[in-house]
């Protein structure tokens, strides 16, 4: 799925939203769907939710889960633009935060049923790129574009980016990890953003991290 009317739904939502503040997001929101009732808006292939948290290391699931905070469930294109615009670039986070698109409203949690026997790619990048990758692969996961990059039976159902001290950590999400091998999803990004050097690239399951809490 391309993302119709780009331009026309960032000029339009600018309009809508006011300064960034992740408290008003949900409003911005809500004033796109309306005048959306009006107009006819882009509908997207599912709805997406952004989160965020802040976590320390070593935190446990419940832990993890009290920090998670849900900004929107966006199902078009014009609803994306007005949560987009109206949160805080990643530039302005400060360490230890994470932002995380996800398919549906599945929370980004490992042990979630719909996520426990899946993983995700990890990548680095550079501070002064993550704003440009973080917009990218935001577009790319509501636009579709890796469907064609993974098994028939997997899914891309997620993005998050973590901010840390250094380079920034990317990850992305996919709901079988058994057929992670057969995906071109780093080249994929690669082709998105040629001009980003990416660093420490790998795939790792939810189910082999130390401090999973599912069933294995």
């Amino acid at each position: 799925m391309d993302i119709p009317g780009r331009l026309r739904s960032e000029e339009q939502c600018s309009a809508i939203v006011g300064s960034p503040n992740i408290s008003t997001a949900a409003e911005a929101a809500e004033a796109a769907e309306r005048k959306e009732q009006e107009e006819e808006g882009h509908q997207l292939n599912t709805p997406w939710t952004m989160w965020i948290d802040k976590t320390e290391r070593g935190a446990s699931a419940a832990e993890y889960q009290a920090s998670l905070k849900k900004v929107y469930t966006m199902t078009t294109v014009e609803c994306f633009w007005a949560v987009y615009r109206n949160i805080p670039n990643v530039r302005d986070l400060n360490q230890r935060y994470t932002y995380h698109m996800m398919r549906d409203d599945r929370k980004p949690l490992w042990e979630d049923t719909r996520n426990s026997r899946g993983g995700t790619w990890k990548v680095k990048c550079r501070k002064e790129d993550s704003p440009d990758v973080w917009k990218e692969l935001l577009l790319a996961v509501i636009g579709e574009q890796f469907d064609d990059f993974v098994a028939e039976d997997d899914d891309i159902c997620g993005v998050s980016i973590s901010i840390r001290e250094r380079d920034d950590l990317i990850q992305i999400w996919n709901t079988n990890a058994a057929r992670h091998e057969e995906a071109k999803v780093v080249e994929k990004v690669r082709s998105l953003l040629p001009g980003v050097k990416f660093s420490a690239i790998f795939y790792k399951r939810h189910e082999t991290h130390h401090a999973f809490e599912g069933k294995k």
